[in-house]
């Protein structure tokens, strides 16, 4: 029957290619025999002769037959026996790859520089240095008129000139006595106006008092109201801070009564003044909450925001009065 087959495929074939067995082989390598099969003869895949197009079709072109597959085409040719089942294993058996000759990797060594003592320095993270640990080693210092002099100076250097930058220093003479961190604040403000209730008595002005005391937080202006107590005796003290309290609602209190002591902070001190709710002509001391430090050891000209405040106030007619020597300034 398989002869019968392969007749009819001969027949089926065009005249050149039929001629002879070696044309099918050429066939083969063109890669025309996939197009050509009939159903009947692509069920005779396990034949010798079918045995060896499929090893044309499935070897690559590029690659050149190895000794096992001419042995499989040379038994083959000679219609030598044998068994479905061997030629289904020598079919399944793998082509063995083309020996190359595999070159052996060679070992390859990056030498690091040596690193120097000043790479070492580089790579090293210097640990900033906060101003708790310089401040929690050094001794507290009682501040002084040169430090608010020195301060001021540092602050206005970057955008006055050297003339304006004279205008700003302030005479001697308008600084009160500072604290050398013995005294209260009764006891500090009893010392540098031994006079306050002539002075509270003559004040009659509204919109503005007589002492105003400027610190950081709301919570440190209540502490100062408490521990000034043996001091302002009858005085009228008023809160002047932004905590709970808004600034119209301050500036109605300053219009309907006098107020002798202020107490607050530089922010909403220097919003009332803008507002025109606090007049600072009848002022006679402004005293700065200077050596008290936070939690975190700072004092309030240690903190940007509230030193820039302060400033500021200070330009709104502060230091025109001190040059005028009827204000004064004191460092508590």
């Amino acid at each position: 029957m398989a002869d019968d087959l392969g007749d009819e495929w001969w027949k089926t074939q065009p005249s050149g290619a039929a001629s002879s067995p070696g044309s099918v082989l050429h066939t083969l390598k063109t890669g025309d025999l996939a197009g050509s099969l009939t159903p009947q003869l692509a069920s005779l895949h396990g034949r010798k002769g079918l045995t060896i197009l499929s090893c044309w079709m499935r070897r690559p072109k590029s690659q050149k037959p190895s000794a096992q597959s001419r042995q499989v085409e040379a038994e083959a040719s000679d219609g030598e026996g044998g068994g479905d089942t061997a030629m289904t294993q020598q079919e399944r058996a793998p082509v063995p790859a083309l020996s190359k000759k595999t070159e052996q990797p060679k070992e390859c060594f990056l030498i690091q520089p040596k690193e120097t003592n000043e790479d070492a320095t580089k790579t090293r993270k210097r640990k900033k240095k906060k101003i708790t640990d310089v401040l929690a080693k050094s001794e507290p210092k009682p501040g002084t008129p040169e430090d608010l002099q020195k301060l001021m100076k540092d602050y206005y250097s970057s955008n006055r000139s050297v003339i304006e930058l004279e205008e700003l220093t302030l005479p001697d003479s308008c600084f009160l006595k500072a604290n050398d961190l013995t005294h209260s604040l009764s006891s500090y403000l009893k010392e540098i106006c031994p006079k306050w209730v002539k002075l509270r008595k003559n004040h009659s002005e509204k919109k503005s008092v007589l002492m105003l005391i400027i610190c950081g937080s709301a919570i440190r202006a209540l502490e100062l109201i408490r521990s000034m107590t043996a001091f302002r005796g009858d005085s009228k003290v008023m809160k002047l801070f932004a905590k709970h309290i808004k600034v119209q609602e301050q500036v109605k209190l300053l219009e309907k009564r006098v107020v002798h002591l202020g107490v607050g902070t530089p922010g909403r001190i220097k919003e009332l003044i803008k507002q025109g709710g606090l007049n600072l002509n009848p002022l006679k001391f402004l005293i700065f909450d200077w050596n008290w430090r936070d939690q975190k050891l700072r004092r309030m000209m240690d903190i940007p925001e509230i030193r820039k405040e302060v400033f500021e106030i200070l330009e709104m007619g502060v230091l025109s009065l001190c040059k005028s020597e009827s204000l004064k300034l004191g460092l508590f």
